[in-house]
């Protein structure tokens, strides 16, 4: 039977981050399993993304968790670079825009001053000067928009996630591709990792990072985890508009389009009554044409003639409490930490969230960013941590 000092389930963004950050940190001097059960990574979450990042969160951890994300991946460079070989992961700094009616105003306001006040390089923009800077841009239902000036924008998800990948490996970190089926808990302390080859594994420290299957690998060690899988969409279409400096733009109603090569992707969440728990990948075409493309054509009057070329679906592990991070140990089992509930924020806060789980292996406690917000207590208690920007 093997054993390691840290198994960590589930080797996308968020589960090879924390590879990383383990294997690059001084003070730890264990060994590194991760087990993943597609080295394709073909239908994970970080590479189905939107694959985007942002600052203009209304929750402080939120915002401070990006920030970093920004900042690493602008040194992604200096940190995963193997062999002379920097990772492809092309950041495109585009920003992001929240738009709001008179209804949303007070809210873009107020999650302003939270981001100014932690330095996010933001500004609120009124509808002239939205006018302005956007002519392409429908802004008569306008009361308000909110600008990302800086360290917004999108990147190649994928390439993030294999430079985290390459680079832990590099660093000693072993990856195995298979399917985890249970993990073994004795009282307050799990023993041992069991897979559906029927071998097993023992362990000193459990980092479940299994994305939307965090929920029965938490179930299996005893622990009812608030995580669901659901469905998003994207579409990737084209148009003849000319649509110059377009950033990420966000709706009032929460429909979002960017710019993506030659054309631009868009989504919008499915009403709560149309968004059961999902394991498919079946792409909803009518959210395109009965929701979508009416939204895009109001805001955008050029995109009246769009050209869907592409659609996709893809999951997100959702924290049906609160639709934020559900990050560290469970009361009652100590040597199993939880990096899950991201809602889709994963890729963008794997940086972050990578670091800390090294910090709470490594320490025991949270040493550069205080996650402990996100912990536990709030779940139990059934006080959600509310983030009032959900895209």
């Amino acid at each position: 039977m093997k054993n390691f000092d840290v198994i960590i389930v589930g080797g996308a963004a968020v589960g090879s981050a924390a590879a990383y950050f383990l294997a690059a940190q001084t003070d730890f001097k264990g060994s590194v399993l991760v087990l993943e059960k597609d080295f394709s990574y073909e239908k994970c979450a970080t590479t189905l993304s939107a694959a985007s990042i942002r600052h203009q969160f209304s929750t402080p951890g939120n915002i401070q968790m990006s920030q970093f994300g920004t900042h690493f991946i602008k040194h992604s460079n200096e940190h995963l670079t193997v062999n002379g070989e920097a990772p492809e992961i092309g950041f495109h700094e585009g920003g992001y825009l929240f738009l709001a009616s008179n209804a949303g105003r007070a809210i873009l306001q107020s999650n302003h001053l939270v981001q100014r006040s932690l330095g996010a390089d933001v500004v609120l923009l009124t509808p002239e000067q939205l006018r302005e800077r956007f002519a392409w841009m429908a802004t008569d239902d306008l009361s308000a928009g909110s600008l990302g000036m800086s360290g917004e924008g999108w990147l190649d998800a994928y390439g993030l996630l294999q430079g985290f990948r390459r680079k832990a490996i590099s660093l000693g970190v072993k990856y195995s591709q298979a399917q985890v089926k249970s993990i073994h808990r004795e009282g307050h302390h799990i023993q041992s990792v069991s897979l559906s080859d029927g071998s097993t594994l023992t362990c000193s420290v459990v980092i479940n990072a299994a994305g939307t299957g965090a929920h029965l690998l938490a179930q299996s060690a005893g622990i009812e985890l608030p995580v669901e899988s659901r469905k998003r969409c994207v579409f990737h279409f084209t148009s003849p508009a000319k649509v110059d400096h377009c950033p990420l733009v966000v709706d009032p109603s929460g429909a979002y389009f960017r710019p993506e090569g030659q054309g631009f992707i868009c989504g919008i969440s499915p009403p709560p009554e149309q968004d059961p728990e999902c394991f498919d990948f079946d792409v909803q075409h009518a959210l395109f044409d009965e929701v979508l493309w009416p939204i895009l054509a109001t805001r955008v009057p050029g995109f009246e003639a769009v050209r869907l070329k592409n659609a996709w679906a893809g999951h997100y592990d959702m924290n049906t409490l609160d639709h934020n991070l559900i990050i560290g140990a469970h009361p009652e089992v100590d040597n199993l930490l939880f990096a899950n509930g991201f809602s889709g924020h994963g890729m963008q806060q794997s940086p972050a969230v990578g670091r800390a789980l090294s910090e709470l292996v490594t320490y025991g406690q949270f040493r550069t960013l205080d996650l402990s917000a996100f912990g536990w207590q709030r779940i139990i208690a059934k006080k959600p941590l509310l983030e009032i920007n959900v895209v």
